[in-house]
């Protein structure tokens, strides 16, 4: 603790001649070094504490000013160190200002009463009339959140959960406010209730009422002109800019909100943008894009998701009110001017175009097309798999992870292929073979829920699916096997063996987070039982399943290639191996040139359409392979073409190292 002495009679009358007043001289206390030159029409009142003014500032274009106190109302306000604060036009109460911190021409910053900062705020998420409310927190994880607003058929954990938060909100609940220490706040309307971290840039705001600005260091916090936040939680590393309005919103970590972008009743999980559009009651999971202009998205779940320009839904049928909801699986995009009639459900890593009103479930057929002709919606099941756009999204999303805060809030599981998804192609691959046996092989279209599939879509799509299971069982044993120079099958199943029974069964996708749903079950029910009763530890849970993801989907993968194959655990053998190794081949060097096709769309003739603007054919080749480069020279292509040779070298590896073994 910081030692305080009273002002010197010398000093109060310093003070006082450089037009100063208080309300009590004697309630003003200073630390040693304190240097009374810096302060002038400068007003006390209630208890204030003032750090040494030592040191000076330096302004973007050169301009430099002193620490100090000019033109400021101070109530009850302790100022740490180095502080310059001036052109208050009304006050400060109620706050404690750490060191090295510059406030310029604000309006007003107060704390009023109790306050929560944000804490416990209810987001009518998914839901606008309610019944799905989230209570947001300086902790909030997408996984939680997802449990708090999906899993409302445990009414006795959500209750948990709700006491959970309620017990973290009151703990740091206070009459006295903070901003911290590095902070920035020029040009600002009003900020009242808010609790400022460390390092935040707070420049041209509008206003702040109730809410946690959670930035540090690491990861500092920018709020840009024109802003207004109400109710709000803005985590670590995020920029909101440009006249963005967020009402009753939690803002994960290094997200990007600007451009005008209006939301309400909405959670933006890590590494969000929104840009020009609109959100109401939407579960942004991580990394969900939208940014044009004509965008609403609203009462959906995504994740991993783009939305194209003019995409909407509809979750109000005018009977009984906004009351629907829908869910676009992680990888879910939508193309420009698409539309959906919730509820509805999009599969995993799905293309949707155009306008879809007949409430299709589609999660268990991923990586799909959904069509839109003459108002019925097509199916095109498995062909994302093919795409050279899907396997792009799953290299960038990674690379475009900006957090740097090293306490991450979120676990993020970027596979593409993962028991999740494989699972689903599993059902995807029997919902087709079964449409074909019922209808018939010469069927023209099979009719599946609201939707129709094309017979040749139908039998690539059993196709596609085979190749990714194939692809995915191959994947996991070569890791499994690796590195290990082995002499006999016995030694192959020993290793083969799974180290933990944890991960056989259904999996899910908690918004980013892949898991057994055993654990997630697990962890639920010590949340129900009371033994795990913090935020803390809820997260320490998530974090666990997360770091034990592949020893899970070990467990997973090997009790599926017995069942896929047909294999026995006691009498597997070095040439069975072989035999999937041999087929994982196939598949992966299958995917990859069906990949590299889909490329190679992107450099022909038609696509060369508009380059070389007043020229003839050459100069508009010309034009394109400066603007776009060739097509075997391009980046993304000969990672296609260095892939297919890494993973050929890596199966015939494994081969090379168990073919001597006998049966």
């Amino acid at each position: 603790m910081k030692d305080y002495r009273r002002l010197t009679e010398d000093e109060v009358l310093q003070l006082k001649s450089q037009s100063c007043l208080a309300d009590d001289w004697g309630n003003v206390l200073v630390a040693e070094g304190f240097n009374s030159e810096c302060v002038h029409h400068t007003r006390f009142s209630g208890e204030v504490k003032l750090g040494v003014f030592d040191a000076e500032f330096t302004l973007p274009g050169g301009i430099k000013k002193h620490s100090g106190l000019r033109h400021v109302t101070l109530h009850n306000v302790v100022v740490g160190d180095n502080c310059c604060i001036e052109n208050i036009q009304n006050y400060i109460a109620n706050y404690e200002i750490g060191n090295d911190t510059f406030i310029e021409n604000v309006d007003i910053i107060l704390v009023d009463g109790l306050s929560t900062f944000g804490n416990g705020v209810e987001v009518a998420v998914l839901n606008e009339t309610g019944g799905r409310e989230v209570l947001i927190n300086d902790k909030l994880s997408a996984h939680q959140a997802y449990i708090m607003a999906l899993y409302r058929h445990r009414p006795e954990l959500i209750n948990r959960m709700k006491s959970i938060t309620d017990y973290y909100s009151n703990k740091h609940a206070a009459t006295v406010g903070s901003i911290g220490d590095h902070v920035m706040i020029l040009n600002t309307g009003s900020i009242k209730n808010v609790r400022i971290g460390d390092y935040s840039h707070i420049c041209g705001t509008c206003r702040l009422t109730n809410g946690s600005i959670n930035s540090n260091v690491t990861a500092p916090v920018r709020i840009g002109h024109g802003v207004i936040c109400d109710d709000f939680i803005i985590s670590s590393g995020s920029h909101v800019d440009d006249g963005s309005m967020l009402t009753r919103c939690f803002v994960g970590q290094s997200c990007k909100l600007g451009h005008n972008y209006s939301a309400s009743e909405s959670l933006f999980f890590s590494n969000c943008q929104g840009e020009n559009g609109e959100a109401c009651a939407i579960f942004a999971g991580p990394f969900t894009v939208t940014h044009h202009k004509s965008t609403l998205l609203i009462a959906g779940m995504f994740s991993f998701m783009n939305a194209g320009s003019g995409s909407n839904q509809s979750n109000h049928m005018y009977k009984l009110g906004p009351i629907h909801q829908g869910t676009m699986e992680r990888g879910a995009k939508t193309t420009s001017d698409s539309y959906i009639l919730w509820p509805a459900r999009v599969g995993a890593f799905s293309l949707v175009m155009g306008r879809h009103v007949n409430h299709a479930d589609t999660s268990n057929l991923p990586f799909s097309y959904l069509i839109e002709q003459r108002n019925t919606t097509y199916l095109v099941p498995g062909v994302n798999l093919r795409s050279v756009g899907t396997i792009r999204d799953a290299q960038k999303w990674p690379k475009r992870d900006k957090r740097k805060d090293p306490n991450r809030l979120d676990y993020i599981n970027y596979n593409l292929l993962s028991p999740y998804t494989i699972q689903k192609m599993l059902k995807g691959r029997s919902i087709l073979k079964d449409l074909r046996r019922v209808s018939g092989e010469t069927s023209e279209t099979y009719s599946f829920q609201s939707a129709k599939i094309k017979n040749s879509s139908l039998n690539n799509g059993i196709r596609f699916y085979e190749i990714a299971i194939h692809k995915f069982l191959g994947n996991s044993i070569i890791k499994r096997l690796e590195g290990i120079n082995f002499q006999s099958n016995q030694e192959i199943r020993q290793r083969l063996k799974p180290d933990t029974e944890i991960g056989k069964g259904e999996w899910v996708d908690i918004s980013g987070l892949i898991a057994p749903k055993s654990e997630i079950d697990r962890l639920l029910d010590g949340i129900e039982s009371g033994s795990i009763n913090r935020l803390k530890s809820i997260n320490a849970c998530f974090s666990e399943m997360h770091e034990n993801y592949y020893t899970y989907e070990w467990s997973w993968a090997y009790d599926k290639i017995q069942e896929f194959y047909g294999l026995n655990p006691e009498t597997i053998t070095a040439q069975d191996v072989i035999r999937i190794v041999k087929s994982w081949k196939e598949a992966v060097v299958g995917l990859d040139k069906m990949v590299y096709e889909d490329a190679k769309k992107e450099f022909s003739l038609s696509s060369m359409t508009g380059f070389g603007a007043d020229g003839s054919h050459d100069e508009m080749k010309q034009d394109f392979e400066q603007v776009r480069g060739d097509f075997e020279s391009n980046t993304f292509v000969t990672a296609v073409l260095k892939h297919i040779e890494d993973k050929t070298a890596l199966g015939d590896e494994l081969i090379k190292r168990i073919e001597h073994i006998e049966e």
